[in-house]
C-alpha cells in the first residue's frame, strides 16, 4: 500500500490538476489510460495537460482533459529564461497537485517553478528533492509493458486505476475531412508507415513495404496510404515507383488529421513508432514490424494487432542504429508481413460480413 495518497489528501476538494505529458506520441498514446485513471479518481478537478505541440493533438479531444497548455520548448519557452516563462504562466494558473507523466528533471523542476504545492511522478532522473510524492520503479513493473507503468504510478499514489484499455478520442471535424478525403478511394484502403523517429534500427526497408502493397494491391485491389514525416518522405518516393500509385501523406497533415485517416484504413503496417500505437488506440487492424525494440514493453496494445519480429541473440538491442548487420530487420521477409496482412483483411470481411448477416 503506498505511505500517502492523492484522494485523500485532497477530499472534498475542487482540484486544479496540471499534467505533464510525455514528449513522444507513442508515450503519451500509452498515457492515455492514467489520464483517465486520473479523471475517474478526481471528477470534480480541472485537468490541464501540459504537452509539446507535437503530441498536443492527442489529448486535445479527450474529454478527461478540459484544457491543453502548449510548451513551446523550440521557441518561447526555450532555454532557462523560457522555462522561467512558462513556470511564471503556470504560477499563474495556481495548480494544486502537479502529476508527472513524463520522467525527466526538467518536468519536475518547472513544477517546482511553478510554486505547484504537490508533485507526484517517478522517483528518477534525480529529482526526488523536487517531488512531494516520488514513487519507485520496480524491477517487476519495468517488464511489463508501458501502459502497466504508468497505471502502476497512479496505483502507488492511492488512485484506484481506471481499465487498462487505450481509446484516442479524435475531433468530430478531423473525422469528417478524413471521411471525405477517403471517400472516392478504392477498398481495401492499406496505411504504411516506413519511419519511426527514434532512428533507423527500427525501420524495415522502404523497399520492402513497397512490395508488400504491391502484392497486396495485385490481389485485393485497394489503395495505399504512406504515412510519416517529411523526413519518410525519401521512403514514400520509393514505395510508390514499386506500388505505382499512392497517396504520399509524408509531413503533409496534422498529427489530428493522420491519427483520423489511420481510423479508417482497413489494415496498417508499421514499424514500432508512434503512428503504430496511434493505431493500436484506434484498434485498427494493425502489423507491427519489430527488430531492435522490446515487443513486450512497447508493443501495440491491441488485439486487433499481429507482431512479425526476427529475434535474434542481440535484440531488442534497444540501439537507434544496428552496430551490425541489420539482421533484426533484413531477416523480416516480404512473405511474413505480406501473409500477416492478408489475415487481417480477410479477418475484417469476415467481421463484416457477420454483422450484414446479423442486420
Amino acid at each position: 500500500m503506498p505511505s500517502f495518497t492523492l484522494p485523500s489528501q485532497f477530499a472534498g476538494q475542487h482540484l486544479s490538476i496540471l499534467v505533464r505529458a510525455t514528449n513522444w506520441i507513442g508515450d503519451a498514446i500509452m498515457t492515455l489510460p492514467a489520464v483517465k485513471t486520473i479523471r475517474a479518481n478526481f471528477p470534480k478537478a480541472k485537468i490541464t495537460v501540459l504537452a509539446q505541440p507535437w503530441v498536443a493533438d492527442i489529448f486535445t479531444a479527450n474529454p478527461h482533459v478540459d484544457r491543453v497548455i502548449l510548451y513551446h520548448k523550440k521557441s518561447s519557452h526555450a532555454g532557462v529564461i523560457g522555462m522561467w516563462r512558462l513556470s511564471q504562466e503556470l504560477a499563474a494558473e495556481k495548480f494544486d497537485l502537479a502529476i508527472l507523466l513524463q520522467n525527466a528533471f526538467e518536468a519536475a523542476l518547472i513544477a517546482k517553478l511553478s510554486r505547484i504545492p504537490v508533485i507526484a511522478g517517478f522517483n528518477r532522473d534525480a529529482r526526488r528533492l523536487l517531488l512531494t510524492h516520488p514513487v519507485t520503479i520496480s524491477k517487476e513493473i519495468r517488464r511489463k509493458h508501458q501502459v502497466f507503468y504508468y497505471q502502476h504510478l497512479m496505483e502507488e499514489l492511492g488512485l484506484t486505476p481506471s481499465e487498462n484499455t487505450l481509446h484516442l478520442h479524435l475531433d468530430e471535424a478531423d473525422r469528417r475531412w478524413a471521411k471525405e478525403f477517403v471517400d472516392t478511394l478504392p477498398r481495401p484502403i492499406i496505411g504504411l508507415n516506413p519511419g519511426a523517429a527514434y532512428g533507423p534500427a527500427k525501420c524495415w526497408p522502404a523497399e520492402r513495404y513497397g512490395e508488400v502493397a504491391h502484392n497486396v494491391l495485385s490481389s485485393c485491389g485497394g489503395s495505399v496510404l504512406v504515412f510519416g514525416t517529411r523526413d519518410d518522405t525519401q521512403a514514400a518516393e520509393k514505395i510508390g515507383q514499386q506500388v505505382g500509385s499512392i497517396t504520399d501523406l509524408t509531413g503533409k497533415t496534422t498529427l489530428a488529421k493522420a491519427m483520423a485517416l489511420i481510423d479508417l484504413c482497413n489494415t496498417f503496417i508499421t514499424n514500432d513508432s508512434g503512428l503504430m500505437h496511434v493505431a493500436a488506440a484506434l484498434t485498427t487492424p494493425l502489423v507491427a514490424i519489430f527488430g531492435s525494440t522490446d515487443s513486450v514493453a512497447t508493443g501495440p496494445f491491441s488485439n486487433n494487432a499481429i507482431i512479425v519480429k526476427n529475434t535474434l541473440p542481440c535484440s531488442p538491442c534497444l540501439k537507434t542504429h544496428c552496430p551490425t548487420n541489420f539482421e533484426c530487420m533484413k531477416g523480416i521477409s516480404v512473405t511474413e508481413v505480406e501473409n500477416a496482412v492478408l489475415t487481417l483483411l480477410k479477418r475484417g470481411e469476415a467481421g463484416r460480413r457477420l454483422e450484414m448477416e446479423g442486420n
